[in-house]
């Protein structure tokens, strides 16, 4: 018997898909002039949602999937050319689901040109029961390029019995103009290391994260305003200087995602204060 030709692309071993996001100046705005977004990504058109600065575009990426699921491999490329500016956010959380013994794997490959702006900051991943993932970050800066990344994760059972996710490994590197790399980030955790009065962060956290503000110290925030605005939101946070002049790192402690959420915005509007100079509008989810 002959099977249909299956033109969908989903396989037992998961999912490998890779979007790719390119913004280029011209008159006057940042303009998507490259996409590509396979299922389960959807982005909507670019937004200007800044008076100041009509040329900085933001957009909006989803997953029109649920969620990533076992052995999936989800690759982002976003691209930011000479002088552009552009925003990338999200609408909700993504959920990673129990991957089995096939564990998902995201990246994401961030390319800022000389003179540009980009920022990438996501709304929490949140990991269920037996979920295990690896995410990837690449940062790659041209001269007088400036970024706001940010990443960040919780943790839910819907059971309401504390079961953890299986693991999570993630990795940061940002590489200078010359390629040179400035900084390499790596962490590992069990969720069972996160769970109950033993847990690594506190028994009251149920999620973290990190902010990455790149760029020359006369374009970032002062680090104890940005720690005052994030426990303003109730979040633990500690700024301190990245290595090799890299910019600033912000470690985000909470009790759930939405805090994330709120302190992630609270960073990203701190930061383009600093960098770009003006306070940029609400992102409205």
């Amino acid at each position: 018997m002959t099977r249909p030709l299956d033109l969908s692309g989903e396989t037992a071993s998961g999912r490998h898909r890779r979007a790719e996001l390119t913004f280029a100046l011209g008159g006057g705005r940042s303009a998507l002039v490259h996409q590509v977004t396979p299922y389960p990504f959807h982005v909507t058109r670019p937004f200007a949602l800044d008076r100041a600065r009509p040329d900085l575009a933001t957009l909006y990426l989803q997953s029109a999937s649920g969620g990533i699921y076992r052995a999936d491999q989800l690759d982002l490329s976003l691209t930011v050319k000479v002088g552009a500016a552009a925003h990338l956010t999200s609408q909700a959380a993504t959920v990673v689901h129990d991957t089995g013994a096939l564990p998902a794997r995201q990246s994401a490959t961030i390319t800022v040109g000389e003179n540009a702006f980009a920022a990438l900051t996501l709304d929490p991943l949140v990991l269920f029961p037996g979920a295990e993932l690896s995410s990837v970050t690449e940062i790659r800066l041209g001269a007088g390029a400036l970024a706001i990344v940010a990443d960040g994760v919780a943790w839910h059972d819907f059971s309401g019995e504390d079961r953890p996710f299986g693991r999570l490994t993630a990795e940061t590197a940002v590489y200078g103009p010359d390629g040179r790399l400035l900084l390499r980030d790596r962490s590992e955790v069990r969720g069972a290391e996160l769970i109950g009065e033993r847990s690594l962060l506190g028994p009251d956290a149920g999620a973290y994260g990190a902010v990455w503000l790149l760029g020359p110290p006369e374009k970032l925030p002062d680090p104890e305003t940005l720690e005052a605005a994030l426990d303003a939101v109730g979040v633990r946070a500690g700024a301190s200087p990245l290595p090799n002049g890299a910019g600033l790192g912000l470690r985000l402690i909470a009790a759930n995602g939405g805090r994330i959420t709120r302190a992630v915005e609270a960073a990203f509007t701190l930061g383009v204060e600093a960098m770009l100079g003006f306070a940029p509008a609400r992102r409205r989810k």
